[in-house]
This record gives C-alpha cells, structure tokens and sequence, in this order.
C-alpha cells in the first residue's frame, strides 16, 4: 500500500484539546505479526487525554506525531505475513494502535471477531472497560458469589463493566454513581446505589468483603473503614504505599487490564447477554477534541464513541 493516506487525528506535541486536529496521514501497513484494520469506530479513555496532557511524558515519552486512541471495532484491511486467525473482510474488536484514524494496526493477539449482535460502536466500548474491569474484579479482587463489592465510579466506562462481571459472578454489588446515574446503575445489577455527591459512601457501607476503586483522588483513604478485616481493595485509579493495605488488615492494590485473549469469553457474555456494552457519547471523527473535552471532566456514561464510518 504505498503511497497511501488516511484521515487521522494526529497531535505533535503536548498541550490541551486544541493540539488535536484531523489531517491526512501516511497508511500503515502490518508488520508479520499485525493486522491492519478500517476502523468503524474507535472508544475515547481517559488515558488518551492524559497522555495528550503529557502526564505520563515522565515515563513514557510519546512518539510526535501521535494518533490517540486504545480501542476500536473495524474490519480487517491486511494482514501480516504470519497471521493466520484474521482474514481480509472479518469484523473485529479489540486493542488497537491508533485508534482516531481510518486504518489502525493491532497486534493480531490483541483483537478478536466482534461479536455478531453489536454494532461497531457497540463493540468498540467494550476492550479496555471489559479487560480492565476483569483484571480487577476476577483476577485480582476473585471475587465470588455471595461475597459483597462496593464499585466506586460504577457508571463510567470500566466500573460499568465491574458492575455487570460482579453480578455474573453471584455477588451482591453496592455502586456509587452521580443522581443522574443512579437508576442507570441499578440496571446493570447493582442492589444499591449511593449518590457520591449526596453522602458520603462512608457513613452508609460496612463489612463489604470487596472495593473496587475506578476513581482515585481520596477514595482509598475513604474505603479502608468500609472493608471488614482481610477483605480486598483493587484500584486502577491511584498509586498506593506498600504498606497501604496490611495497616488496615486488608489487602490492597493496583491493577492494569487483563491480556485480550480474555476478549474471547468477554465475547461469549456479550453474545448471551450476561453483560452488555455501554456506549456513551457519540461523536464524528473531527470532533475528537470535544470527544476528549468530555472525558476530561470525568463525568458521564459508558464509553464515549467516536462513531468513523458506517
């Protein structure tokens, strides 16, 4: 494909919303080991406009010009030489590399077939809030039926998914969500549901076995009352001390996202409707600005969408 250009959003160098502006690019083209895909639809997180930000630039500096976005549903353009699960014209979903754009590549481990009853917007709102969501509810927290969880966050685009794998997994889910939200939450499965800016989840949660943090800021030091002794604080949000947890007599710790081959069974509960994806905003490709402008205030529903092509 040489020659070849694409639309894409692309920033050379740091700074806020404004740096990201929609201009033709050069068309990727898979390694052996990549696949190619014409994104449909492509999920906004809230890493994207922190790297944006340059919050990460001390560890992780980013490659100028840079195309945003971790997430997207399309279908597969090429493949790479040694490639053999994707073929030209299937639909997939998945972690991507560059997402705002027409053409992004993926690792072919890192997608997998969108399931046949989503829409694209609809799968691309699923990979990062389901694979982090997993990590910490089942392969950190192992949460089990019977056990109670508090999700902090439990609108937004992984404590909705945290809401939905608690359940399927038999336990008894306590959320905090905005008042907008609350009826919103109740419908994903949580029992009960606290508005965060009414009161303070602290002084109505005790004995909970589970707390699963997608907020940050002073959740952790407001959750460790809420734990009985020896239950479990997960948080994707904040950075904690070593010692965090054991001084309170709970365990306590970070988490990421689980690896995308958990998409194939996260596909599976999607198929039979044991979870359900959350599609939040919608916006077109050269809108990617507002798009972020929104993530940004840390406030809204599912996973903002930007909605490529049909």
């Amino acid at each position: 494909m040489p020659n070849m250009t694409m639309q894409a959003i692309r920033a050379h160098d740091y700074g806020g919303p404004d740096v990201l502006v929609l201009e033709q690019a050069p068309r990727p083209e898979p390694k052996n080991d990549e696949v190619l895909i014409r994104v449909k639809a492509a999920g906004v997180n809230p890493a994207d406009w922190k790297m944006r930000a340059g919050l990460f630039k001390g560890f992780s500096q980013l490659p100028f010009p840079w195309t945003p976005g971790l997430e997207a549903a399309g279908t597969v353009e090429a493949v790479g030489a040694d490639v053999t699960a994707f073929d030209k014209g299937q639909d997939v979903y998945g972690i991507v590399s560059g997402g705002y754009t027409e053409y992004a590549l993926a690792n072919a481990q890192d997608i997998s077939l969108k399931p046949k009853s989503l829409t694209f917007d609809e799968a691309a709102a699923v990979p990062m809030g389901a694979l982090v969501a997993w990590q910490a509810l089942i392969e950190k927290a192992d949460v089990q039926a019977g056990q109670r969880v508090l999700v902090h966050g439990a609108a937004g685009g992984v404590g909705s998914y945290v809401v939905q794998l608690a359940r399927w997994r038999g336990a008894n889910v306590i959320g905090t969500a905005s008042a907008e939200n609350i009826d919103f939450v109740r419908s994903l499965g949580a029992e009960t549901v606290i508005d965060y800016n009414a009161t303070p989840f602290e002084t109505v949660v005790r004995d909970v076995d589970v707390v699963i943090d997608t907020v940050g800021g002073d959740i952790p030091d407001r959750s460790w009352q809420v734990l009985r002794q020896g239950g479990v604080f997960v948080t994707i949000a904040a950075r904690l001390a070593d010692d965090a947890g054991a001084k309170h007599g709970v365990r306590a710790m970070g988490s990421g996202r689980a690896s995308a081959d958990k998409l194939q069974v996260i596909s599976e509960l999607l198929e039979s409707k044991e979870i359900k994806p959350i599609v939040g905003a919608v916006f077109p490709l050269a809108d990617a600005q507002k798009a972020q402008e929104l993530s940004q205030t840390g406030h809204g529903r599912g996973r903002i969408i930007l909605h490529i092509t049909d």
